[in-house]
């Protein structure tokens, strides 16, 4: 059974940091393309950042500079290292895990890539 769960949401200040994790269960997660998305209240949901096999890491335009995903296959997990926060990146992240071994990276911000989902986690971001 594949379970995804992210974890290290919370309240921050503009300009402020957090480091979000998702932990793997039931599926070794170098095996595959893992996502970030995000959702904000009112919104879609949209492409943060996927890290495929190989390690090579792609980005939204909005969060590239500022935030960077990464894994340890040791512990099963990957992160997104958020710096630079802003009100606009205030939203509930999911992590996701692609259907396929991997993908093209042109296609990795399709929603339709990933087949298990995590609960998602709040990241909410102050003025």
């Amino acid at each position: 059974q594949v379970q995804l769960v992210e974890s290290g949401g919370g309240l921050v200040q503009t300009g402020g940091s957090l480091r979000l994790s998702c932990a793997a269960s039931g599926y070794t997660i170098s095996s595959n393309v893992i996502g970030w998305f995000r959702q904000a209240p009112g919104k879609e949901r949209e492409f943060v950042a996927a890290i495929r096999r190989s390690g090579s890491t792609y980005y939204s335009d909005s969060v590239k500079g500022r935030f960077t995903i990464s894994r340890d296959n040791a512990k099963n997990t990957v992160y997104l290292q958020m710096n630079s926060l802003e009100p606009e990146d205030t939203a509930v992240y999911s992590c996701a895990l692609s259907t396929r071994p991997d993908i093209l990276g042109v296609y990795v911000s399709r929603q339709d890539a990933y087949a298990y989902w995590g609960q998602g986690t709040q990241v909410t971001v102050s003025s």
